[in-house]
C-alpha cells in the first residue's frame, strides 16, 4: 500500500520574475487607457475636423460620450500606477 504525500507547494517566483509580471499588466493597463484615449477625445476631434461632425451637431452625447471615455482612461492610468506599486525591491 502507498502512502499519500501531500503536493509541494509552489514556491513564489523570483523578484525578478515577480516585477517583470507586475511591468507587463501595468503597461497592459495603460495601453488600454491609451486606447480610451484614442477612442473618446482622438476620434471625436478627427470627425470635427472632417467634417463629419458639424460644430452645431456636438451635443450633449457626444460631450458626455468624450467625458466617459476620458475618465474611464484616467481610472485605468490610476489602476496601472497602483499595480506598479507591488514592485519588490
Amino acid at each position: 500500500m502507498q502512502e499519500e504525500t501531500a503536493p509541494l507547494p509552489i514556491p513564489a517566483p523570483p523578484p525578478l520574475v515577480h516585477n517583470e509580471r507586475v511591468k507587463l499588466t501595468a503597461a497592459a493597463i495603460d495601453r488600454l487607457s491609451t486606447a480610451c484615449v484614442a477612442a473618446g477625445f482622438i476620434s471625436p476631434v478627427v470627425s470635427l475636423a472632417n467634417g463629419q461632425i458639424m460644430i452645431s451637431a456636438f451635443s450633449l452625447p457626444i460631450a458626455l460620450s468624450t467625458m466617459t471615455w476620458l475618465f474611464t482612461a484616467l481610472i485605468l492610468d490610476f489602476a496601472a500606477r497602483r499595480v506598479l506599486g507591488k514592485l519588490r525591491p
